[in-house]
């Protein structure tokens, strides 16, 4: 694909307020130029034009390089983000589900320490078992995005709930998204269908977090997608949260459903994938993890969930996509 000059898109870097400024001197250059260009008829102008066209094209490979780099830079943010919010929502097996949801949201927060991540719980609903209904935490790190973008799917546990008297094996499953933090989505959100909800945010946080309606769920009623936040201390702050991550939603949703319509040969690495795609199982009586996908298992299940998951996110970034294997 032909790469955009930089003159032909000089309407959208004018409204860029990173490249806003060069742009404007850009096209004053260009400006510039065509009219030193047209003294060059003039014999008696004709050297001192020359001379000056050196110099005002020098400036204007330097503007372009400049303003290149920028969109460069811009577009790594947009396909490496440095932040994301991991939602996971306990699905079948019910209390079980939820202590499992729990158990993998300590996994991810304990592997982001290792990293060196921050992490911030934006908003979670805990079950009377003591797990997690569904729980959203912010991760932020430069590699972040990277390592985690290809979790979104089905997690299945296999093991024996502390209730089973007979010894059981129970399967449960919960279902974890991968929604990139960026400053801007690139999706029209059309607010007339938006419709808000507020409520106490709870938990920790002061006082006024507890006392007053900060917490702010938006939903989106054609498709009834949903984002709740909590975790910033006014309701205005949660409620730009909750439309930005909603735009995320709606995005992603998007992708997915264009994502089906690849063909299996065309889709050669393993994806972010779609959340209702079995990913991967835990299967505790065996200690033995399995990712469907790159159809390789590893073993020591207590110290990945400790937060030793590198090696499968890594086995999982460099692998070809496989079809998912029942145990």
């Amino acid at each position: 694909m032909k790469e955009e000059k930089i003159e032909d898109r000089l309407e959208e870097l004018k409204k860029n307020y990173k490249t806003s400024y060069l742009a404007g001197e850009y096209e004053a250059v260009l400006e510039l130029i065509k009219n030193t260009e047209e003294l060059l008829l003039d014999e008696s102008m004709k050297e001192i034009a020359e001379d000056e066209l050196i110099s005002l094209n020098e400036k204007k490979e330097s503007l372009e390089k400049t303003l290149q780099n920028i969109i460069e830079k811009e577009k790594e943010e947009v396909e490496n983000p440095n932040a994301l919010v991991l939602e996971i929502q306990a699905g079948a097996g019910g209390d079980e589900s939820s202590l499992f949801a729990a158990e993998l949201a300590g996994m991810y927060t304990a592997y982001a320490k290792i990293k060196g991540w921050s992490t911030n719980v934006v908003d979670s609903s805990e079950s009377a078992a003591g797990g997690y209904k569904d729980i959203s935490i912010e991760i932020k790190g430069a590699s972040a995005w990277g390592e985690l973008c290809r979790e979104t799917g089905v997690h299945r546990v296999q093991r024996v709930p502390d209730t089973e008297k007979n010894g059981r094996i129970h399967t449960s499953t919960i279902t974890v998204a991968v929604l990139p933090v960026r400053e801007k989505v690139k999706f029209d959100l059309d607010m007339t269908e938006v419709e808000f909800e507020t409520s106490r945010s709870g938990g920790a946080g002061g006082q006024n977090v507890n006392k007053v309606e900060t917490a702010v769920r938006a939903i989106h009623r054609p498709t009834g997608l949903w984002f709740r936040c909590t975790s910033e201390r006014s309701q205005l702050q949660n409620k730009e949260k909750a439309i930005l991550m909603l735009q995320t939603k709606l995005l992603q949703l998007k992708e997915e459903e264009e994502a089906k319509n690849w063909s299996a040969e065309k889709r050669l690495q393993v994806g972010r994938g779609d959340r209702s795609e079995k990913i991967r199982t835990y299967n505790f009586p065996q200690d033995r993890i399995t990712d469907h996908r790159v159809k390789q298992s590893w073993s020591s299940i207590p110290r990945v969930m400790a937060g030793d998951f590198g090696k499968i996110a890594e086995a999982v970034k460099e692998g070809k996509v496989g079809d998912a294997t029942d145990e």
